[in-house]
């Protein structure tokens, strides 16, 4: 009756230990040897941090930075390190983590009395390490959510605060560090002794914290240098600021306000007022031009910006021929297989590169070609009779997650091409000290469309999203900073209309399957949002390529 029944499966060990045994004491009866240290695991599907005590069967699978889960649990960890050495350095300082880039966090302080200098960037690291060497225990405290409203009070956590108001929640966790306390919506490391591994450097005006390669946890990424994307996040947080909407909390509380509709208008205008920018760009050079490439990874909204970008390009006398990537791909037998017998569909061959070389290479010379369509439901390519044909005025517009990369377009002069690079970069924040992944953004809208268009459970997408990324990493990001222009479709609001559409689909992820892990925390995030209803959302927006309802074609 005082034991409890526990299964490893990174061993395939069973073991019967006192029920209230730790999962750290568990690791070390269970002999669990990982490469790096144990930051938390899954058990029964459900991530756990160390600190985590057992009282009901369970099936347990330990976790290490290299881990997706690790990682989030290393990272804001690091975090909460960064915090509490500028608290201590700097009392009065604010810091916010913004987004990622150049392969770290952009962070910036304000509320800050001199210039964040080399020095002082070198300084809040040296404290950190202080911090880390100290081997500091994180504790993890459930308290009424009430008393911790007051804790979140007195520290100045008003965006914190105002969240978990909203959920509503009788009890709310929190972690004390120190004499530091904290919320980073998701499970902490055991100590700061295990966070080793990161750098901190001066960024254009604030700092870079830089966490360890997945691949390699001894060591960080190499920095590299992405002004383009940088200015992309730098423009659309200037326009968070003018609309008085950075963190979760403002926007809830515009739409408790009843300005859902101002925001969704105003963040449609802005995305058109951009694209009509870029196509009076191509419009100066389109004697030149031949071919206008639009890549980014999975669910950037490619299709609809493309579609978009032509409208634009007729206003300014140019006749686009919009051209999916899609189209090409090879039938699902001859797809080539990932590391793990998986198809890759991210891989360049899987597309037919000479078909689609040929082909655009016949269409410049003016002849007329038939082009093909690829059944997603069928993992077949086929003919129905469209054909296309080049006139003078005409422009090609390419979209797909290759359009960058200089093979697929190795037969055409370099000359012809326009490059775009989109991507959905997430600008809201979940609070100062907790930034939105611009992939949970991608992966929503991914499981939603897949779900309605292509017939996958979020089980399904899921469960392929490693590999998409692993994909991205390969195929698309390399050559993201070589594009002419970029162009971010997230929307300010759009987390709150995917909300009452996503949750449903996640819901049907059961607790034996590995992705419920992975839905649980997706479903807790949509959590923190209030819903906006989609009738407001015009027919030509980016984000009806996801919840359906646009006036394009696809």
């Amino acid at each position: 009756m005082n034991e409890v029944r526990l299964k490893c499966l990174n061993n395939n060990k069973l073991i019967i230990v006192p029920k209230g045994t730790t999962l750290l004491e568990a690791a070390k009866l269970f002999d669990v040897n990982l490469p790096n240290p144990i930051v938390g695991a899954l058990a029964n599907n459900c991530i756990r941090e160390c600190s985590f005590e057992f009282y009901h069967p369970q099936t347990i699978k330990f976790i290490d930075v290299t881990d997706v889960d690790g990682m989030r649990i290393y990272t804001r960890s690091l975090f909460f390190v960064l915090y509490a050495a500028v608290k201590e350095l700097y009392p009065e300082a604010k810091l916010r983590i913004e987004h990622s880039v150049s392969k770290g966090y952009f962070c910036e302080l304000t509320n800050f009395d001199k210039e964040l200098d080399i020095q002082t960037v070198f300084q809040i690291g040296k404290k950190m390490k202080e911090i880390i060497e100290a081997d500091i225990p994180f504790i993890h405290i459930k308290d009424e959510t009430e008393n911790v409203i007051e804790v979140f009070d007195k520290c100045g956590f008003t965006d914190k605060k105002e969240l978990i108001e909203h959920r509503g929640q009788y009890y709310t966790s929190y972690y004390k560090m120190g004499k530091h306390v904290g919320l980073f919506y998701g499970y902490l490391a055991a100590s700061t002794g295990v966070l080793k591994v990161f750098d901190l450097n001066k960024y254009f005006k604030g700092m870079l914290l830089q966490v360890p390669k997945r691949s390699n946890p001894e060591e960080v990424a190499e920095l590299i240098l992405q002004k383009k994307m940088f200015e992309i996040f730098r423009e659309h947080n200037q326009w968070n600021k003018i609309l008085n909407v950075s963190n979760i909390s403002d926007l809830n509380r515009q739409i408790l306000k009843g300005d859902a509709e101002v925001l969704i208008q105003v963040s449609e205008a802005l995305q058109e007022k951009k694209i009509a920018q870029i196509a009076d760009q191509i419009a100066t050079l389109k004697d030149m031009l031949k071919i206008v490439l639009i890549s980014g990874p999975s669910s950037s909204g490619k299709t609809t910006f493309g579609k978009r970008l032509a409208t634009q390009l007729i206003v300014s006398g140019i006749i686009p021929i919009n051209i999916s990537l899609d189209n090409y791909f090879v039938n699902r037998e001859l797809t080539p297989l990932d590391e793990n017998g998986e198809y890759d569909f991210e891989a360049l061959d899987a597309i037919d590169l000479k078909l689609f070389n040929d082909q655009m290479v016949q269409l410049l010379e003016g002849n007329e070609i038939e082009i093909p369509t690829f059944s997603f439901e069928n993992g077949e390519r086929f003919y129905d009779g469209t054909k296309l044909k080049m006139e003078p005025g005409n422009i090609l517009i390419i979209e797909g997650i290759h359009g960058l990369n200089p093979k697929l377009t190795e037969a055409i002069n370099p000359d012809a091409k326009y490059k775009i690079y989109i991507s959905a970069l997430t600008s809201i924040n979940i609070d100062d000290l907790t930034r939105i992944p611009t992939t949970d953004n991608r992966l929503l809208r991914r499981i939603l469309r897949d779900y309605k268009y292509r017939g996958y459970s979020a089980q399904n997408t899921i469960a392929r999203w490693e590999s998409v990324r692993r994909g991205e990493d390969l195929h698309i990001f390399p050559y993201q900073e070589e594009a002419d222009v970029m162009f971010n479709t997230a929307l300010l609001y759009e987390f709150a209309v995917l909300k009452p559409f996503v949750e449903p689909i996640l819901l049907e992820v059961q607790p034996n399957q590995p992705e419920f892990s992975e839905a649980t925390r997706l479903l807790k995030f949509l959590s923190y949002f209030k819903p906006i209803i989609s009738n407001n959302i015009p027919p030509t927006s980016i984000l009806r390529e996801f919840l359906g309802g646009s006036s394009f074609k696809y």
